[in-house]
């Protein structure tokens, strides 16, 4: 999966028009690299967003097209931030 519609689809950024951007904007890495968009995201994968001056780093557990508001949160492991 993308990495812009992973980030949508676990909720961790609301929509994927922003997520694009972020990752744009490098304010995205993945496994310590800036990340574009077009990222293949799998199992295992560590996510670090930029927020101003907060970060969040998550690592990714599962990997799926569409999950449920109350499940999004299951589909990483907050790790720092």
């Amino acid at each position: 999966m993308r990495l812009d519609k992973y980030l949508k689809v676990s909720r961790l950024i609301k929509r994927r028009t922003v997520a694009n951007e972020a990752c744009d904007n490098g304010l995205v890495t993945v496994n310590g690299k800036p990340a574009r968009a077009s990222y293949e995201v799998k199992i295992g994968d560590q996510i670090s967003l930029r927020f101003g001056a907060r970060t969040i780093t998550v690592e990714v557990f599962s990997v799926q097209e569409t999950v449920r508001q109350a499940d999004a949160a299951a589909m990483y492991r907050e790790i720092g931030g």
